[in-house]
Order: C-alpha cells, then sequence, then structure tokens
C-alpha cells in the first residue's frame, strides 16, 4: 500500500466539497451555530458511552482490523492515532465524529458483509473524513437538525438562528464532504475496485448472495443513473436529496460516488499524487470553525437552490390540498 508522508488533506479534497464548506459558512447565523456548538456539545459524553457500549479496537481486540487501521492511519499520515470502536449493530454503515479526540465507530455489519480489503477501503474512507476536517462540522450539523427538531418542523417553523438555509447547506456539504473521503479510501488502496466494490456491497450486498453480485453491473447501473437527462427525473433526485419525501440524505447515491470517483482514478490530479507530487503539511486534525471568507457566487448558487426546493415544496403540498 502506497504512503503518502506529509500529505495535506487539499491535496485531495474534492472541489465541490470545498466549495460547499465554503458556501455553507458564509450564510447568516453560521457563526451563532458554531458558537452554541462550542458551548453545548461536549465530546466526553460520547467517548463515554462507547467505552461503556462498544469494543475498542487494539492490538488484542479485533487484532486484524487494527493492524489495516493503523497502516491506513500512517499512509494518510495522520496523527496523533483516532480511536477506533466497533459497535453491535447490523447496519451495514460507519461513521467519524469527533474534535480534539477523533474516533471512528465500524459496524458489525461491515465487518459480516465485506472482506478484508474492503474493510480497509471503509477505514481509509473514515479517516480520510478526519484528515480532512470534516468530523467537526459533521456533529454541527448534527446538532443543529436535532436542534431545529425539538423545536419544531425544520421546514416551516424552526427558531430565528437554526434556519431551513443553514440544515439545507449542512446538508449539501456533508454529501459533498463524502467524495473528498472517498478519495481518501482509493489512495490509501490504490485499487479502484475494491473501493467500488465496498460501495456495492453496502447499496444492497448480501453476504450469502455476493457470488451473484456484478462490479460490472453497478458501474453500468452508475453510467445509465448518470446518463438520465430526463427533466423530471432530475426535479425527483434534487427534491429526494433534500427531504421531499422524508428525512434529507446525508450521502450522495452510491452510483454518483462511483461516477465522481472513477473520474478521479484517471485525471492526472490522482497520478501525480501516486508519483508524490502532492501538497504536503504537517499531519492535520479536526477542522477550526472560525469564519473563512467564502467565494460569493458559491453562496448565492445554494441559496437559488434553497429557493427552488422550498417552491417545489409549497407546489408539492397545494396538490395534495394541505
Amino acid at each position: 500500500m502506497p504512503t503518502y508522508t506529509g500529505i495535506s488533506s487539499e491535496a485531495f479534497r474534492h472541489p465541490l466539497d470545498r466549495q460547499a464548506e465554503e458556501a455553507l459558512r458564509n450564510l447568516p447565523g453560521f457563526d451563532l451555530i458554531a458558537r452554541k456548538f462550542v458551548e453545548f456539545v461536549y465530546e466526553r459524553p460520547q467517548l463515554v458511552y462507547l467505552m461503556g457500549n462498544t469494543i475498542q479496537v487494539g492490538p488484542r481486540q479485533y487484532s486484524t482490523i487494527y493492524q489495516m487501521f493503523r497502516e491506513s492511519v500512517r499512509d494518510l499520515d495522520i496523527y496523533p492515532e483516532p480511536a477506533l470502536f466497533v459497535s453491535q449493530n447490523a447496519q451495514a454503515n460507519s461513521h467519524a465524529l469527533g474534535q480534539e479526540h477523533p474516533y471512528i465507530v465500524i459496524n458489525t455489519g461491515i465487518l459480516d458483509l465485506l472482506n478484508e480489503a474492503e474493510i480497509r477501503a471503509v477505514l481509509a474512507h473514515e479517516l480520510g473524513h478526519i484528515k480532512c476536517g470534516h468530523t467537526i462540522l459533521i456533529q454541527m450539523a448534527m446538532w443543529a437538525m436535532s436542534a431545529a427538531n425539538a423545536l419544531g418542523r425544520w421546514t416551516f417553523g424552526v427558531s430565528n438562528f437554526v434556519t431551513p438555509a443553514l440544515i439545507y447547506a449542512f446538508f449539501e456539504w456533508r454529501r459533498k464532504a463524502e467524495l473528498s473521503a472517498d478519495r481518501a479510501a482509493l489512495l490509501v488502496m490504490d485499487d479502484l475496485n475494491t473501493v467500488m466494490s465496498s460501495m456495492m456491497k453496502v447499496a444492497g450486498g448480501s453476504s450469502k448472495y455476493a457470488h451473484e453480485c456484478s462490479l460490472q453491473e453497478f458501474i453500468r447501473q452508475s453510467e445509465n443513473y448518470q446518463a438520465d437527462e430526463d427533466v423530471l427525473n432530475q426535479v425527483y433526485k434534487f427534491l429526494m436529496y433534500n427531504g421531499a419525501q422524508g428525512e434529507m440524505l446525508s450521502h450522495p447515491f452510491p452510483v454518483e460516488r462511483l461516477h465522481y470517483l472513477r473520474e478521479w482514478a484517471v485525471s492526472e490530479e490522482y497520478q501525480q499524487i501516486k508519483k508524490g507530487n502532492y501538497m504536503r503539511s504537517p499531519a492535520e486534525g479536526a477542522v477550526n470553525v472560525g469564519v473563512q471568507t467564502p467565494q460569493n457566487q458559491e453562496a448565492e448558487n445554494l441559496r437559488q437552490k434553497i429557493e427552488e426546493l422550498q417552491r417545489e415544496i409549497n407546489k408539492m403540498k397545494k396538490g395534495t390540498g394541505d
């Protein structure tokens, strides 16, 4: 496996991730959300819960997983080493959180469904979130959504500081952040098929029928999805991402993630990183939640998307007689 000594997250961060974060930070209320989050949210209770209810991975606990994890930490030049926990949960899922003490939780559903190379790809993906400093903003998004739900329906009755625009912007950024973490997985694995097969299995894989799943067919499915230019379908995709049929989606559709990752795998940028030509910086941890200077055009684009979504929701409400 390749090792990227001194690599900066900016070397592989997806531009859509960067743009969405800049737009988010430019929205009115972000500064207040950041201050309230720092004031009310602490990491210690989360770590206490994990210490009491999961298995902490180490040299004598899930030693195979721990070895893969340590190698991935080294390959992405992350210091200090985050904590890793295994949670008894059949859902094939994992997540990374924490600012002062970043940590990763991987469900037993992942361990039971994926092979060792695919598990390594998942670990590298979550480490990519830590490397890029995503974890603090992910926690802020979760807290903002929780606060909004406690105060009323987020679409129509939230408080002054947890606005619909901020909720939309947080989730728009969260989806784009996944693209950067996918790139981190590819850098560590140096094997596109393994990263894509892990995505396919998490999307709908089965241990019992794994021999009947075809990665090439899933790639073809991704290509067909991307080629669909039907205007109404595009509206439906936009609405589904933004909660018109339930909760807002925190991840892009797997077929879209395949598309973006396959594009990057054949790019000159990726080839240069593999050759050792990449932006360097000291080992990185969590991002500062302070204000950054955004690109006003990106913020304006996001506001327009939010307004468009609200119009579509209003149309649907009228159509159902609500």
